[in-house]
């Protein structure tokens, strides 16, 4: 059953919450991130992407990296801009993106349920960017940025939910991209209480994003735990920042498809190679994908629909007849030499909050081909966790974005 716990959160005071809250790390690059924070001194940039206060040419994993992230945010606290909650809390976070309205729960989750598998997982991590996670949440001595969980939607939380953000908000801040972020604490005692007795009913959790940053926080964990004679398995290291989402409200886009070259072929020697395992129509006109095993195909200034034929993927195995895998396993690998989309730089990916004008113009400037794919689903998501398989790389985008510097969770 899941265990989790509230804490005393660090957060901005309310006049500069908008100063703060920045995208998460692993939505731009550095040089993305140098220009965001320009006459941003307070973003929460200087913390989670913290060579942007260090030369350009510096390593992203140099130690002086790490250590200016955890000058940053003491910094930010010891300014005031961030302040800490003297009681342990929990804090609703909602979210509307246009016609998406999504209401989590910031709470600590434990390692032990991710070590024990209550916490479900359905990608594999990278060992670098692990290593990364865990110098970083070690040197700074806290959870920076929330995993991504979700559950089985249940009415019992839909209704304190409800009621709570019937109430004045702390925060209600709308960013540039035009999304609004409300977030309510939750600091009385006996609503606390029954939070955390109705989720230790919940069996299991499901890690939508942020595989990474559980894993991270569990070795951080792991660590402290074995270097501590006296642990008593309550101490804040045993806990990472989470925003945890009924399942039912959250909204998975599109994961689109970009490479760089045909593997050596001409245009109709491809097409006669992808016309094998699916159907080619040329549209005449943007594609995006309605159903499933379909496919938008934008090449040489077309765009073309691609169906999976019958018999040409397992359609009974919960993980190869996900559309990204077909994808893979009947065009990609095959005809295009993408043996791991994970390690190849042929490859690029592209979330569909950008749209299909993007894959044009990347492919317009000199990109070979673009593929538009058709969302993975949460039930499809949450069913792969439940069969212990994991899910190709790069299948799920999910909008919109938790912010960074909400609520930061300190270790100790």
């Amino acid at each position: 059953m899941a265990k989790i716990k509230a804490f005393k959160g660090v957060r901005p005071t309310v006049k500069m919450f908008g100063e703060v809250v920045s995208p998460p790390y692993d939505v731009l690059n550095s040089a993305e991130a140098r220009q965001q924070v320009k006459g941003k001194p307070y973003s929460f940039l200087h913390v989670v992407k913290p060579e942007v206060d260090l030369p350009e040419d510096i390593d992203v994993y140099d130690e002086r990296v790490y250590q200016k992230g955890r000058e940053n945010l003491y910094k930010l606290i010891n300014d005031g801009i961030l302040i800490q909650d003297e009681t342990p809390c929990y804090y609703l976070y909602r979210l509307i993106m246009g016609k998406v309205n999504q209401v989590g729960l910031v709470a600590a989750t434990s390692i032990e349920d991710y070590e024990n598998d209550i916490i479900k997982k359905h990608e594999h991590t990278r060992a670098v960017k692990e290593a990364d996670r865990i110098k970083h949440v070690d040197t700074l001595n806290a959870n920076t940025g929330p995993v991504f969980l979700t559950y089985p939607p249940r009415q019992d939380i839909n209704l304190i939910a409800e009621a709570i953000t019937a109430t004045e908000p702390l925060y209600d801040y709308e960013t540039e991209d035009g999304i609004k972020h409300t977030i309510w604490k939750i600091a009385d005692a006996a609503t606390v209480q029954k939070i955390t007795e109705i989720f230790a009913a919940i069996k299991f959790l499901y890690v939508a994003d942020g595989h990474h940053r559980s894993a991270s926080g569990t070795k951080v964990g792991q660590q402290r735990r074995a270097a501590n004679p006296n642990h008593t398995g309550e101490e804040e290291y045993n806990y990472f920042l989470s925003v945890i989402f009924p399942s039912n409200q959250l909204y998975i886009m599109d994961y689109n498809r970009i490479v760089q070259d045909l593997n050596g072929l001409d245009k109709d020697e491809f097409l006669q190679k992808v016309a094998e395992k699916f159907v080619i129509e040329e549209t005449g006109k943007a594609f995006k994908p309605s159903e499933l095993h379909t496919y938008g195909m934008y090449l040489s200034g077309n765009w073309y629909k691609l169906t999976a034929k019958a018999g040409t993927y397992p359609a009974d195995d919960p993980v190869n007849s996900l559309d990204v895998a077909i994808l893979q396993n009947n065009l990609l690998h095959p005809i295009l030499d993408i043996g791991d989309p994970r390690k190849d730089n042929r490859i690029d990916f592209v979330g569909g909050i950008r749209g299909l004008k993007e894959l044009e113009n990347r492919v317009d400037d000199g990109e070979a081909v673009a593929f538009a794919m058709f969302p993975t689903s949460i039930t499809q998501l949450m069913a792969i966790a439940d069969a212990g398989e994991v899910m190709p790389p790069k299948s799920t985008w999910f909008e919109p974005k938790l912010r960074s510097g909400v609520v930061v969770h300190l270790l100790d």
